[in-house]
């Protein structure tokens, strides 16, 4: 079966920085594939756009700029926050705010996001909001294992169910 729309796809991946000699940062086996329903908007366009059309047993391997990735940095998600919004009943967690921790946010409309701690001042927090990997280039090589049609319940939903998918 071919990868298009409203597949249900599992394969394995790795993912490195760079090229493929760079750093692993993320992989996937056959233990515990990657398993997601295509087309559906859950992974980076250009991913799927280089899968699409691969059938079971074949391997892939392509590069995303950063652009086709997660975007350049941007440098406006770089604020300071007031320190005094990281206080848990009246007291600072100092364990929480460490250099290199990601803290799980809001913005003003409620909506989550996460934030990684750049820096501790007196009064401030220095907070980056850019995605982990905004401003790389990712490097991807896999095999396709398995490719599925989607039940309706699965393409209504957006998401796959069952083994490897969302359980409700």
């Amino acid at each position: 079966m071919t990868i298009s729309k409203n597949k249900v796809v599992s394969l394995t991946y790795e993912l490195k920085l760079d090229n493929n000699q760079g750093q692993v940062i993320d992989k996937a086996d056959k233990e515990q594939p990657l398993v997601f329903l295509f087309g559906a908007g859950n992974l980076l366009p250009k991913f799927e756009t280089n899968i699409e059309s691969l059938n079971v047993n074949d391997n892939f391997e392509f590069t995303l700029s950063s652009d086709d990735g997660y975007g350049e940095v941007n440098t406006q998600a770089v604020i300071d926050l007031p320190i005094d919004i990281f206080k848990v009943d009246g007291e600072i967690d100092e364990q929480m705010l460490q250099v290199g921790n990601y803290i799980p946010m809001q913005d003003d409309e409620g909506n989550p996001l996460e934030g990684k701690v750049v820096e501790v001042g007196e009064s401030q927090v220095k907070m980056d909001f850019n995605h982990p990997l905004a401003g790389k280039v990712l490097h991807f090589t896999g095999k396709v294992i398995d490719v599925r049609d989607a039940t309706e319940e699965e393409i209504s939903h957006g998401h796959v169910h069952g083994a490897h998918g969302h359980q409700h």
